[in-house]
């Protein structure tokens, strides 16, 4: 729990104030962060590593974190020309090497960029909407992980998914979405959010609930194939993933359900 303490307030101290920040720092900072997630998720497989499939992989990450006003200023309304040009390279790379790298290796290379490129992409797109909505999402993604993890370890009885994260229950789950609800609805009276409140908390039990469901996502993927932890950068936390797989749920969604 002292190394998790630790781990804690270093890297907060280190990320918040690039977030108050902005613009470059912060873009480069997130770039950082989706590129060892994507190496992490690359690695979790326990296949050999191809190195042109990583760099394919890579990549479309890079491709997809670019901001839309700067994939507008190329001229496109959305990266999916380029995102087409990255599979159909992947397609390629399939034959050039004669089916040594199979059509469901390039389904999970390209799964993994797809997944954490877009969830990194809304938290870069939130910052450019203002630093309130950031700090929105950051809070009722802690809130509901804490609240999931004290009210659970209270009064927690009834599993939630056992096969998937043993130790979760369905009370830690609402209780997660309690707490989330009680902090934004404190967070509306403190931060101008430009949102109605009945929307605003009807959006923070979607949030809630599908940043739990990132969080099972993650447990599943480490499972599947037979890993603690996504990997070890944090000590005591684990890797970048195990961090912020909440993140690559809310963030969008938070775009999807018109909060921002």
């Amino acid at each position: 729990m002292k190394q998790r303490i630790i781990t804690a307030v270093i890297a907060a101290a280190a990320f918040l104030p690039i977030v108050f920040y902005g613009d470059w720092p912060f873009m480069i900072l997130v770039y950082l962060m989706a590129t060892v997630g994507l190496y992490e998720a690359i690695k979790m497989r326990h296949q050999s590593f191809s190195i042109i499939a990583g760099i394919l992989s890579l990549l479309l990450l890079w491709i997809l974190l670019i901001p839309e006003k700067y994939v507008e200023e190329l001229g496109y309304t959305s990266p999916q020309p380029f995102v087409l040009m990255v599979m159909l390279l992947f397609l390629s790379y399939m034959v050039m090497t004669k089916n040594r790298f199979t059509f469901d290796d390039v389904s999970y290379y390209m799964l993994v960029a797809l997944y954490i490129g877009f969830g990194f992409h809304y938290l870069i797109e939130t910052r450019e909407a203002g630093i309130q909505y950031v700090f929105f999402a950051l809070f009722i993604t802690w809130g509901t992980d804490s609240g999931a993890y004290f009210i659970g370890r209270s009064f927690g009885k009834r599993k939630l998914w056992p096969e998937i994260s043993p130790k979760k229950t369905i009370e830690g789950f609402f209780g997660g979405i309690f707490t989330a609800l009680v902090i934004a609805a404190i967070f509306a009276f403190i931060a101008d959010l430009d949102v109605s409140m009945i929307k605003l908390l009807l959006a923070t039990v979607v949030l809630s609930a599908f940043g739990q469901m990132g969080d099972l996502v993650e447990s599943a993927l480490k499972r599947h194939y037979n890993v603690k932890d996504s990997g070890n950068i944090l000590p005591g936390h684990g890797g970048i993933l195990d961090r912020t797989d909440s993140w690559l749920f809310v963030f969008p969604l938070l775009h999807i359900l018109q909060i921002i």
